[in-house]
């Protein structure tokens, strides 16, 4: 059904394309629980219920005998047993597949001359093990043969009804008429049923859409049973031969009885429109179950509409209210056609038509339920009931609630639904059963430049990706020369927007990226504030990120955030790249531009504002993996040099709330100019410092030594307690032995500036970082003093 049109014009699309998570994260809604939807759950049960008595085959026993065993618990296709004699005593349940198991009703063994003999645990406990036996076979507690047969042993009763079956339905009218039905597809139980003989009956649909569990359906034989009319007539059926069809034991609600007498007035929902409430008439009572009601027109129905205009009703019918409850609810109530009067008043109405209202005793008591205001569902459009929609649940009043369907094209009313309606599911209901679902599509730039004001002031030019020019160090090249050509004209923030979220995309992270853009909590706001979010490595980000609204800073915006990214200021923005960029940013590669630019601090072009590093908590050590936690991305905090030097040794820089911002555990080659700028702004900041500083955190997991400060010299390989003691070291206070929790032969490069930078030598930190010394070098180094 992908890609068809419903009568309302809306498509239906695959629901591979869209996902309930992200959706929810970005309406910031709710679900509505699963076990709100009563008929699903039921759908999945095997049938099995606790309290059921089967045979079960013994295999412990060296002849295999047979046994009685209750149902404790079910799960799924497995089945809890205990075996008959064992009562309270729970030591030896057991567990088995009732795929697998060798399984049967009660009475089954005798039939078919099987040895049935207690275990060996029974026999311990009850010396008259035969009368044990013989009471349990009495027993009217059997688990149903049908459900313990093969090839449907273990299918839930939705799974039975399968393509080709046959099935009688009730007329929605006339309940001493049914017909029959050919059950043409079966979703989760949701089936899509053909009518047989319905051709030429203009007020008859030839398919419709019902769950399992309606009411109105029966399994073949229900007709005679109960002494209704069966359609097609008994000429035809011997092309459909109904009694050899499957038939389904269906566990329905038993129906319980009326008080409602003829004539009675009450509110209902129209069924022609559920979309509104009005008032309706009991026009005819069949029996103590079932009654029928016909929605009221004072301009008089034709008998030809009347099969529209009523539907059968038992006590517990949804759509069916008490007189005034729409009042009493603060709700409208659309007063019949034909009616004359301003507003609609029901003591007049009933005197109008002599006629009197339903007592509220005739209707079911109210309970609780799990559907609130704002929540997340799929829905059936009753409109439409092929479709399914994603729907929000917009009003709740009692046991009824408003349901506003996404998705569509032309917009509709809200539905008024109750809250055990079989027409709603929950979320990933149709994934899980590989139904089209329709959902929201959000509208692109171009549509929505639509919107812009008409004096120019807040439409946004045309956004140019200029892909020859240089990307930066955040930037993939090539999926930005996949890029469309522009985006836009349109409303400034909708276009600004969507070109961020491209860019955010093009990332080789694409968190990285989204952290760069996101709004500095120190920055004054010069326009709108917009979340983003970013997706890496199956995580989800979001941060507040700063968009310009007027079409007169647009150019600015784009060069800043050019800036920020670290890439030539043309790369996007307002002005199209034919051929040489005006930057003359061709001659740079990442290579280049980290030795060109990543050095000089002053220099550095799109250094983040507030000056913070663009690490998280210091290098990690290689072949360890840091917990990863969801968070919401935080505003950055302007890094001080106590934040940096006061750190406590193995603790992450900076906020704990950084710490959570997602970030590679081990640092790939595009991150490599960011490392290296970071080490060398720490570096600058320990050589540019005239007071002694207190050491800032080593790698992770070693400690940071204990010395005291002292002049450095140059590295020696020889032993520290070998040397000789220094002039100006006091004998009473010999050098401290430096020990560490881990292996130099496991740390990098950066593990080793890290090092340096952690003693009395941070100024050879850059000779290490700039040479690229080999760690293995260093391994038998120390910073000694003169």
């Amino acid at each position: 059904m992908a890609g068809e049109k419903n009568p309302n014009g809306d498509s239906t699309q695959d629901v591979s394309d869209f996902n309930w998570d992200d959706y929810l994260e970005e309406t910031a809604a709710l679900s509505v629980p699963h076990h709100a939807f009563k008929h699903v759950d039921q759908g999945l049960q095997t049938g099995l219920t606790p309290g059921m008595k089967l045979e079960v085959c013994v295999r412990s026993e060296a002849d295999s005998p047979y046994w009685v065993a209750s149902i404790i618990t079910t799960c799924g296709q497995l089945l809890l047993l205990r075996y008959e004699g064992y009562q309270d005593d729970r030591r030896a349940d057991f567990w088995c597949d009732i795929m697998t198991a060798d399984l049967h009703p009660l009475g089954w063994s005798r039939q078919h001359g099987k040895t049935m003999r207690a275990p060996d645990g029974v026999r311990e406990k009850h010396q008259e093990w035969e009368a044990l036996l013989d009471k349990a076979l009495a027993e009217e507690c059997s688990a149903p043969a049908n459900l313990l047969e093969l090839p449907q042993r273990g299918r839930d009763p939705a799974e039975l009804l399968c393509a080709g079956c046959y099935v009688e339905l009730q007329d929605n009218i006339d309940p001493g008429l049914a017909w029959a039905a050919e059950v043409e597809e079966n979703i989760g139980g949701r089936l899509k049923l053909r009518l047989l003989g319905t051709e030429g009956l203009p007020d008859t649909p030839s398919t419709l859409w019902l769950f399992y569990l309606h009411p109105r359906l029966h399994p073949p034989g229900w007709a005679k049973e109960h002494g209704c009319a069966l359609r097609p007539p008994s000429g035809q059926c011997d092309i459909f031969p109904l009694t050899e069809c499957l038939c389904v034991s269906q566990d329905q609600p038993a129906v319980a009885a009326h008080c409602f007498k003829e004539g009675m007035k009450l509110e209902a929902v129209d069924p022609t429109a559920p979309i509104s409430i009005r008032p309706a008439t009991v026009t005819k009572v069949y029996n103590e179950q079932c009654f029928l009601v016909t929605m009221d027109d004072l301009c008089g129905i034709e008998e030809s509409e009347v099969a529209t205009k009523s539907f059968l009703c038992h006590r517990d019918s949804p759509g069916i209210f008490p007189a005034q409850w729409s009042l009493k609810s603060g709700l409208p109530l659309s007063p019949p056609p034909g009616y004359q009067g301003p507003d609609f008043d029901w003591a007049d109405y009933l005197k109008q038509c002599e006629s009197e209202a339903a007592p509220q005793h005739c209707f079911p008591s109210q309970c609780e339920h799990s559907f609130k205001e704002a929540m997340k569902l799929e829905a059936v459009n009753l409109l439409s009931p092929e479709n399914i929609h994603v729907a929000t649940v917009t009003r709740v009043k009692g046991q009824y609630i408003w349901l506003s369907l996404e998705g569509l094209k032309q917009p509709m009313p809200e539905l008024i639904v109750h809250v055990d309606s079989l027409d709603i599911f929950p979320v990933s209901w149709c994934e899980t059963n590989g139904y089209p679902l329709v959902y929201p599509i959000k509208p692109s730039v171009e549509k929505e430049r639509k919107i812009a004001v008409g004096n120019g002031k807040y439409c946004c030019p045309k956004i140019y990706f200029n892909h020859r020019c240089f990307s930066g160090p955040y930037l993939n090249k090539g999926r930005i020369a996949e890029l469309p050509q522009f985006i836009g004209p349109g409303n400034c923030v909708l276009v600004l927007k969507e070109v961020l979220t491209l860019l955010i995309n093009s990332a080789y992270k694409p968190s990285r990226v989204l952290r760069e853009l996101q709004l500095d909590q120190e920055s004054r706001w010069q326009g709108h504030g917009e979340t983003l979010k970013a997706k890496y490595k199956g995580k989800s980000y979001r941060a507040t990120v700063e968009i310009v609204r007027t079409a007169d800073r647009v150019a600015d915006f784009c060069r800043k955030t050019c800036i920020k990214l670290e890439c030539c200021p043309n790369l996007f923005g307002p002005r199209m790249v034919l051929d040489h960029c005006s930057e003359n940013c061709s001659v740079l590669t990442k290579t280049k531009y980290t030795y060109y630019y990543g050095k000089k601090k002053s220099k550095r072009v799109g250094r983040p504002p507030g000056g913070h590093s663009n690490l998280e908590g210091g290098v990690k050590r290689r072949g360890r993996r840091r917990k990863r936690r969801k968070q919401l991305f935080v505003h950055k905090k302007r890094r001080s040099s106590a934040s940096v030097d006061n750190t406590p040794a193995g603790s992450p820089q900076g906020s704990g709330e950084e710490e959570d911002l997602d970030e590679d555990d081990s640092l790939s080659e595009d991150s490599g100019s960011e490392l290296q700028d970071d080490l060398l702004d720490d570096s600058e900041q320990s050589i540019g410092k005239s007071q002694p500083t207190t050491p800032s955190p080593s790698p992770p997991a070693t400690p940071r030594p204990t010395r005291r400060r002292r002049k450095p010299r140059s590295p020696s390989f020889s032993d520290d307690e070998n040397r000789p003691p220094s002039p100006k070291t006091s004998k009473t206070e010999p050098p401290q032995k430096l020990c560490l929790d881990t292996s130099p032969l496991e740390w990098s490069i950066t593990d080793v500036v890290r090092f340096i930078r952690s003693t009395d030598c941070a100024p050879l930190a850059r000779i290490f970082l700039d040479q690229r010394v080999d760690p293995e070098l260093t391994i038998q180094t120390r910073s000694h003093t003169n």
